[in-house]
């Protein structure tokens, strides 16, 4: 009957319209959680069969609730580095626990960003929901898999404090005034032959040759102490591209140097330059040979001279000398820069994650030690992601299976570190549909009043 069918369509308008209100009502509420997806209740037409040509009977209305989990929010700065936002496609992966994860604990994938680091250094966010990333290798790499979960484990940024980083390179940028005249005390007669005596001097100023020019070169022991090396320079009057040389400790007893009477004594020799006033290796005798690379060895404690002196207790050292950037020209000697490798025991004061996802600990030794990459999943199907709480989502069938990437790779979006994405409501619109969704709901009350009248009159035609 077509009276009833009205009151079935005034029905169905009803409840599609309370869904759509229960989805306005969700966005708005939501309108400061970060990352939300707003939802939204889409309408279709509900037809069914005509039993008679000239009768019509109403279908009435359906609702289907569609989720855009793609869409893009603002990313807005925040104050926190542990705050991250992904500018693209993807999302974070997430856990429910810490540790002691398995292939059978659940996984969920969020784009709220809000991790801090809690009391046992994992980085969790508000939903208590921790952040999984690859773990760094010894070698500094990372492996990534773009299917496998298990090779992710809870990002932890407090299991690196107290970490030594032996000196291996020490770069030196430095000038040599090639106007430089050479002026010495004690023992000034100075030969390539026999034991130079520079490092006298730096024990004694009363003995020994006095250098044109020294610098200090920065090194980092095994056991995380430090030594002060020094690089002496003497011009060659007879040579006016060469200099004499030579490298010792300071002070001289915390090594075992290479000449016996010439204390703390690790290298001596030449440093030639060219005719341009670029460092000639080729013709430089410092380092042993002609072309020898520039490095200084010291053998571990008590070990053959050259070596760490006994007291030390140290492990051997290959100190490369970079020496790229050292110089002769017509300009007052001076150093501009010298930095080595190496670090003594440090403690952690900050984390910092880079658009890539590397997330790294900063120490207060000035080292920055990477801990792991964040893995961002992408789904061929976003939209179709189940929402779960925590405002994180599950996949499905309609969503696809995850894929694991690197930031910034095959699609996936980069991470913005200190910032956060917002919710994708738009307040005015939800509103705008607040006022229509209830004005079509008292239309639809309307229906069925109106359909209850007109039954009413069918009744009342047997009185």
């Amino acid at each position: 009957m077509s009276i009833s069918s009205a009151m079935q369509a005034g029905v169905s308008g009803l409840l599609t319209n309370s869904s759509a209100l229960a989805a306005i009502s969700d966005n708005i509420t939501n309108i400061n959680t970060t990352a939300y997806k707003r939802s939204q209740v889409n309408f279709s037409e509900i037809v069914t069969a005509q039993g008679l040509k000239n009768r019509y009977a109403a279908g009435g209305v359906q609702g289907t609730v569609r989720q855009y989990v793609s869409q893009q929010g603002m990313v807005q700065q925040a104050s926190s580095p542990t705050d991250l936002a992904i500018s693209g496609d993807g999302f974070f992966v997430v856990a429910g626990k810490s540790t002691g994860l398995t292939s059978t604990d659940p996984r969920s994938f969020t784009r709220a960003g809000n991790f801090s680091v809690d009391a046992s250094g994992y980085l969790v966010n508000d939903a208590k929901l921790y952040l999984q990333g690859w773990p760094v290798q010894s070698d500094g790499t990372f492996i990534p898999s773009a299917s496998d979960l298990t090779m992710m484990d809870s990002i932890n940024v407090k299991n690196i404090s107290g970490v030594i980083s032996q000196t291996t390179d020490v770069t030196v940028n430095a000038n040599l005034d090639k106007r430089g005249v050479t002026g010495s005390v004690g023992d000034a007669t100075y030969v390539a032959t026999t034991a130079f005596s520079m490092s006298d001097y730096a024990i004694n100023p009363l003995t020994g040759t006095k250098p044109d020019f020294t610098l200090d070169l920065p090194v980092v022991d095994s056991e995380g102490a430090t030594h002060k090396l020094q690089m002496a320079f003497l011009k060659n009057t007879t040579n006016p591209n060469q200099w004499y040389s030579e490298i010792y400790s300071v002070p001289a007893t915390d090594v075992a140097s290479i000449a016996a009477n010439r204390a703390g004594q690790l290298a001596r020799g030449t440093v030639s330059f060219t005719q341009s006033g670029a460092f000639d290796q080729a013709n430089t005798t410092l380092f042993g040979a002609l072309n020898a690379t520039p490095q200084i060895a010291l053998a571990a404690s008590g070990g053959t001279a050259p070596a760490w002196a006994l007291g030390q207790g140290v492990k051997a050292s290959t100190v490369t000398l970079n020496l790229g950037s050292l110089t002769q020209v017509a300009a007052t000697s001076a150093v501009s820069a010298v930095s080595g490798n190496g670090a003594t025991i440090g403690n952690i004061v900050g984390v910092q994650v880079d658009d890539q996802g590397v997330v790294s600990a900063v120490l207060d030794n000035s080292q920055v030690r990477k801990i792991a990459q964040i893995g961002i999943a992408t789904f061929q199907n976003a939209d179709g992601l189940a929402a779960q709480s925590g405002n994180s989502y599950k996949s499905t069938l309609v969503s696809g299976d995850y894929t694991i990437k690197q930031a910034g790779v095959g699609g996936a979006g980069k991470v913005a570190s200190s910032s956060l994405e917002a919710s994708t409501v738009d307040l005015s619109s939800e509103f705008t549909g607040l006022i229509t969704t209830q004005k079509a709901y008292s239309a639809s009350s309307k229906i069925i009043t109106t359909a209850d009248q007109m039954l009413e009159e069918l009744i009342n035609l047997k009185r």
